[in-house]
């Protein structure tokens, strides 16, 4: 197996124990350049909120959107969101992604603004 199929097997699990709690999860997804979180519904089929580094405000605040200065604004502003849609705790779907740099800075810039996981 190569990297990506292992990435994937491990965020296939992550799920599908989501799933079973039927929790709202924050799920993220980073790239070299960027990353994304997202809140998506107990069903899976919804997105309630969302927040990139590909946004208008977010890009005129950094100059690069693949570090962890980045991924730590982005936690704050999905949290701040989250807030406004009325959603308090979550569950953490890191994708499969280790738990380490910018997914960690993500993660807890969410947690100091107020989301809970």
């Amino acid at each position: 197996m190569d990297k990506k199929q292992t990435r994937l097997r491990r965020a296939r699990k992550t799920r599908a124990r989501i799933a079973e709690l039927k929790m709202v999860r924050l799920t993220v997804h980073r790239t070299n350049c960027h990353i994304y979180a997202q809140i998506i519904d107990e069903t899976g089929g919804k997105v309630l909120a969302s927040a990139s580094t590909l946004e208008a405000e977010v890009r005129a605040d950094l100059a690069n959107g693949g570090n962890v200065n980045a991924a730590a604004l982005i936690g704050k502003r999905i949290a701040e969101k989250a807030k406004a849609a009325g959603i308090q705790t979550v569950s953490f779907d890191r994708s499969g992604f280790k738990y380490h740099g910018r997914i960690k800075a993500l993660a807890d810039a969410a947690r100091e603004h107020g989301l809970v996981f």
